[in-house]
């Protein structure tokens, strides 16, 4: 967003006002609009930067940010730190529980050789697979909040 604008808004806006007093009025006028320039500046900075957090004290999950770049102010929307720090599917689980998982031989066969390719036991495999899901799960909707997909059936 280029301040500029807004600067040369307020500037003619000063002049504009003056041109009904006499030349002396209006140069003096001229005069205090080129010298607060800089001062305009930096209110309209902080006006968007008490923006920017009030802003940012709404929303959950983000933070908004006013940085300048000579006239130029820009507005950068981030992930707040809070947000990104879920915690681990580690840190939620609690006792070791057996499983009976079914599975159609081909997808067991295409498991088996994906555990194999990378080290593990199908059991391993199975385990930091499932792991994965969940903190992506957790990742998009929050903790405790999985939505298992359209189709699937309790084993």
């Amino acid at each position: 967003m280029d301040l500029n604008k807004y600067t040369a808004q307020l500037r003619e806006n000063l002049i504009a006002a003056a041109a009904l007093g006499d030349e002396k009025t209006q140069a003096t006028a001229a005069a205090l609009a080129a010298a607060t320039e800089n001062s305009a500046r930096l209110v309209l900075l902080a006006a968007l930067s008490e923006l920017a957090a009030e802003v940012s004290a709404t929303l959950p999950d983000r933070t908004v940010h006013v940085s300048v770049d000579g006239t130029d102010a820009h507005v950068d929307v981030r992930k707040s730190a809070a947000a990104e720090e879920h915690p681990s599917f580690e840190e939620v689980t609690g006792d070791i529980s057996r499983v009976t998982l079914r599975l159609v031989e081909q997808i067991k066969s295409r498991a088996e050789e994906a555990a194999a390719q990378s080290g593990q036991s199908l059991n391993s495999w199975l385990s930091t697979t499932v792991q994965s899901a969940l903190r992506d799960q957790m990742r998009k909707g929050g903790p405790g909040r999985f939505t298992p997909p359209t189709g699937t059936t309790d084993a």
